[in-house]
């Protein structure tokens, strides 16, 4: 791999929950990943960690406590960790690509 670049091409994709994949470049307390939805997937449990990245592909929508948020291709996501953030996401189309910069 060069310098500074990251080829999701050469990476493999890797099963989560059911409907949902994805691939994941890590370095340090970093990652940058692909993580793909499919319209089967059913978050089980409200998720407490912080997301940011870009609705690549798609149309995903975001249940938090006291809201829903929809966020077509080409939207920003910013969600901060904890529980006041809690949040289930789910797909609006067939499927639903987004590029996460997390930490680990």
């Amino acid at each position: 791999m060069e310098p500074c670049k990251i080829q999701f091409d050469s990476i493999e994709w890797q099963p989560a929950l059911p409907g949902a994949r994805f691939k994941v470049f890590c370095e340090g307390t970093k990652q940058l990943r692909l993580f793909e939805l499919t319209s089967e997937f059913v978050e089980p449990e409200w998720c407490e960690k912080g997301h940011a990245g870009i609705v690549l592909e798609g149309e995903l929508e975001i249940a938090f406590q006291a809201r829903v948020a929809r966020y077509p291709q080409g939207s920003g996501i910013f969600i901060p960790s904890g529980a006041s953030s809690a949040h289930k996401a789910r797909a609006l189309t067939p499927i639903v690509l987004l590029f996460l910069v997390e930490d680990i």
